[in-house]
């Protein structure tokens, strides 16, 4: 885990003042307290992305929370969709995978 200090330096045009606003806004949660935040990878790419979305996309800072809601629900059915697949792999009949794989590619 880094520093918001750190954060800041890899993640090229992000201000500490921006960071904290948007963990005000739950938007990133690092673990720790105010002063003393202490951010992993996914914290980091989140921000990154923020940035992006910011910067790259012209977001309007009131439709972050409505975009990374969408976001975070499209990677959670994604990871359930993988967990499924996963599941059925280990124990569905070679014939059955076979005929939800058709139904799954129309």
């Amino acid at each position: 885990m880094i520093t918001l200090e750190t954060v800041v330096v890899r993640v090229k045009g992000l201000q500490p003042r921006q960071v904290e606003a948007w963990i005000e806004q739950d938007l990133v949660r690092p673990a720790g307290r105010p002063g003393a935040w202490r951010f992993r990878e996914i914290d980091v790419e989140r921000l990154r992305l923020i940035q992006e979305l910011r910067r790259d996309m012209a977001l309007q800072e009131e439709a972050l929370p409505v975009v990374l809601n969408l976001l975070d629900q499209l990677y959670d059915t994604r990871r359930r969709l993988r967990r499924l697949c996963d599941a059925v792999d280990r124990v569905a009949p070679q014939d059955m995978r076979e005929a939800l794989s058709r139904l799954l590619k129309n």
